[in-house]
């Protein structure tokens, strides 16, 4: 079993948070979203610079998680599209 040691751990402790906090940037940069929805299940919000590029990608997400959540994925259809 893999163990940290005591005094390395306070260290990951701290950078942590800052790890999550940089894998959120590249959304924060974005000034473009689109949330697509189906019928049933789960849906999407995708963040990109341009609008139609948000609106596609809310749409791909939004079949992958409306499958996986027992929805109907080929019912997705954006909601919401706008830019800041």
């Amino acid at each position: 079993m893999f163990r940290i040691a005591p005094r390395r751990a306070l260290p990951i402790l701290i950078a942590l948070p800052f790890l999550l906090l940089a894998g959120c940037s590249s959304v924060s940069g974005s000034k473009c979203y689109a949330k697509a929805l189906p019928t049933s299940g789960e849906g999407s919000l995708a963040w990109d610079n341009d609008l139609s590029t948000a609106r596609a990608k809310s749409v791909v997400d939004c079949r992958r998680y409306a499958a996986r959540s027992g929805g109907s994925p080929e019912t997705c259809k954006v909601v919401v599209a706008k830019c800041k």
